[in-house]
């Protein structure tokens, strides 16, 4: 296992998070391209949905990433109550130090930006399991059954 990379970004509220704040917890740090656009949506409130089962668990967070704006992160939270926390990378360097700011194609246009990745982080601050381009559908559910997994065999 790789450890994690360290970041230090700030979240809906603006308050700053790095990777030491979550030690001692599994830390679901998933990246997505952007606040209030269909696939993102979809993906953050299935990770709502799944909060209970995410909390059933134990000692769990999940965060997510974009390079959207910390008052654009705000208004996502609050249009559809979110209960976790997102982080602001506007100069994508916490997203690029994951390996997640690729080339993308959306509607026949080429470009550069973030792909829909998550790593499972353990308490120690390694990375458990990458997943790569993930399908926001059902993503959370995949996440929820892969740390019931991992929680087991700890």
């Amino acid at each position: 296992m790789k450890p994690a990379f360290d970041f230090k970004l700030q979240d809906q509220d603006g308050n700053w998070h790095s990777l030491e704040d979550y030690r001692g917890k599994y830390l679901v740090l998933y990246f997505y391209p952007k606040d209030n656009t269909p696939g993102c949506t979809k993906e953050a409130c299935a990770f709502r949905d799944g909060r209970d089962d995410i909390r059933a668990l134990g000692n769990v967070e999940v965060v997510g990433v974009s390079k959207d704006s910390v008052a654009s992160h705000k208004k996502f939270v609050d249009k559809h109550h979110l209960n976790f926390t997102l982080l602001s990378d506007p100069d994508h360097k916490v997203i690029e130090a994951y390996g997640s700011w690729q080339p993308n194609k959306f509607m026949g246009r080429s470009f550069i930006g973030t792909h829909r990745d998550t790593f499972i982080i353990s308490p120690e601050g390694k990375i458990l399991k990458e997943y790569r381009g993930v399908d926001p559908n059902d993503h959370a559910a995949e996440i929820i059954s892969e740390l019931g997994q991992q929680m087991h065999i700890q």
